[in-house]
């Protein structure tokens, strides 16, 4: 395709992004190029640059499809509910997939949600039947709400890094910290957002 002013072509590449994120598929640099007629995608990623620059799109690190409407809302993706969690003592997580939770974030992709039983946590408004949305990585920071399995086991509490141990704490304090060993505790994810739904019978949402 033969080239046309650095305007034209940068309007050219504002529009086809435009179109696909309001479609909600977010394309990538290699697919603008494509669309387009870039000889290299080094000449796509410039212009998209550019429209950063213009704050006519925005940009989120890290990504493949990064590239975003400003004060674009999120659109809801259905993250799967895996079963449940105790927040009291341990109990074995279901893994059975319980339906699906709509969130609104840019990083549902990385997320799932479980079921809360039980009454360590209520100190921080987690109540038994709760849904928490959990995002997956394998560490945190000292304060943040955690899924965390210990020796096979999951259980949701408060992440407390003392010195080299890792201490996972409830919010009630009818309930002692667990101290697990060091190789027996792995992080699941951050709790990020608790979901509480009163009636199970409508929304398309299974009770656990």
């Amino acid at each position: 395709m033969k080239r046309g002013p650095t305007g034209h072509s940068r309007e050219r590449v504002f529009r086809f992004v435009q179109a696909r994120l309001q479609a909600g598929e977010p394309p990538t640099i290699r697919e603008v190029q494509d669309a387009c007629g870039f000889r290299s995608i080094q000449t796509a990623r410039e212009h998209l640059e550019a429209l950063v620059s213009e704050n006519r799109l925005t940009k989120q690190s890290g990504k493949s499809r990064s590239y975003r409407l400003p004060n674009e809302a999120p659109q809801a993706r259905m993250v799967p509910v895996l079963g449940q969690v105790q927040a009291g003592s341990l109990t074995t997580a279901v893994q059975d997939l319980d339906g699906y939770l709509p969130v609104c974030s840019r990083d549902a992709d990385d997320c799932f949600a479980l079921r809360v039983k039980g009454m360590s946590m209520i100190g921080v408004g987690i109540l038994p039947g709760d849904l928490v949305v959990v995002h997956q990585q394998d560490s945190a920071n000292s304060g943040n709400i955690v899924v965390a399995l210990v020796d096979g086991e999951a259980t949701v509490k408060t992440l407390r890094h003392n010195n080299d141990r890792v201490e996972l704490h409830a919010e009630n304090p009818a309930f002692e910290p667990i101290v697990p060993d060091g190789d027996n505790v792995r992080i699941l994810g951050k709790v990020v957002e608790v979901r509480r739904i009163f009636d199970q019978s409508i929304g398309g949402y299974r009770s656990a």
